[in-house]
């Protein structure tokens, strides 16, 4: 029997607290650092992003953005075999125990369903809508909760204007289940550790304290020269697996990052802008979360709708890349 996978449901959550780039140009003055709502702007396209609050979990966010996804697959949380959760930023440290065993238990999960958290950065929803699509065509599984959940204003330096200022907090789930009709059409991933030290978090844990730097670090022109060389060729590859080509496209969705990465990656797609979803002006980058909250803003906004092809895309620190085309 031939099994395909299709996502049913999509769910999404932001923090509360919600900060433009106006109230962060005046924190950063208060600790000497000089910037401005254009300067950031201008970069990058992002106005203003959501951090969640010193006791707040990627595991907390994620509840809520799963919740909804498993509401609108019209589900229960029991009916959920397999949680593939990606972040960057898990609830203890090393990941261990794993934020998506926490999310299992927060949601009232109690059937055995397997858990498991993926790490591949700014690209880790797409590794994990791989991992789940594999699953359900290999039949192992039925209904995979598939969820992005970052706190990255945890690791952000705000004494260094060129990363505090792109990033935010934020939540993003999907509900796939195993179809009769397919629904993810092709997935590609790539990764080159080559590149590991341009995008990175360069500290470790020796003796119960932090050796190096526990923020983030990222060489600016570096990543955006290789996400722009990247991302239309992995697009591409996805497409040619899916036996289409751009013109077929209703929707892309790249990762959030930076605006004039987004549009440099629509123009060699031939993909006109109006066919773009854009959510990093109000949600920054919210790493792995940003493709799933990016869906389901336009889902739940009605402008992608069921029959619609997607183009999903990302990239991330390691450095990894990918691509997905479904079919809603």
């Amino acid at each position: 029997m031939t099994f395909f996978s299709k996502i049913i449901g999509t769910g999404s959550y932001l923090p509360p607290k919600k900060v433009s780039n106006q109230e962060l140009t005046d924190q950063l003055a208060a600790n000497g650092i000089e910037t401005s709502d254009e300067w950031i702007f201008s970069r990058s396209g992002i106005s203003s992003r959501h951090y969640a609050e010193v006791d707040v979990t990627s595991s907390d966010l994620a509840v809520e953005a799963s919740k909804r996804a498993i509401d609108a697959a019209q589900l229960q949380p029991n009916d959920i075999d397999l949680i593939v959760l990606a972040t960057s930023t898990p609830d203890f440290l090393g990941g261990f125990p794993s934020t998506a065993c926490v999310l299992q238990n927060k949601l009232g999960i109690t059937n055995g369903a397997a858990a498991m958290d993926v790490q591949a950065v700014c690209s880790g929803f797409m590794y994990a809508l791989s991992i789940a699509d594999s699953m359900i065509k290999a039949g192992t599984h039925k209904n995979v909760l598939v969820v992005g959940a970052e706190v990255f204003s945890r690791i952000l330096n705000f004494e260094d204007r060129t990363t505090c200022v792109l990033f935010g907090d934020g939540a993003g789930a999907v509900v796939m289940s195993r179809s009769t009709e397919p629904g993810v059409l092709a997935t590609k991933l790539h990764a080159d550790g080559s590149y590991a030290d341009i995008l990175c978090v360069p500290g470790n844990v020796q003796a119960g304290v932090v050796a190096g730097s526990a923020f983030l670090y990222m060489d600016g022109q570096a990543v955006f020269k290789l996400a722009v060389s990247l991302l239309d060729k992995v697009a591409n590859e996805a497409l040619e697996l899916a036996g289409l080509d751009s013109s077929q496209i209703d929707w892309l969705i790249p990762h959030q990052a930076n605006i004039r990465i987004m549009q440099s990656t629509a123009k060699k797609m031939r993909l006109p802008m109006d066919k773009m979803v854009v959510t990093v002006d109000q949600h920054g980058n919210t790493s792995a979360a940003s493709i799933p909250l990016a869906l389901d803003q336009a889902v739940r906004d009605g402008r992608v709708r069921p029959g619609h092809t997607v183009l999903l895309e990302g990239v991330g620190g390691g450095f990894t890349w990918g691509a997905a085309i479904i079919k809603m």
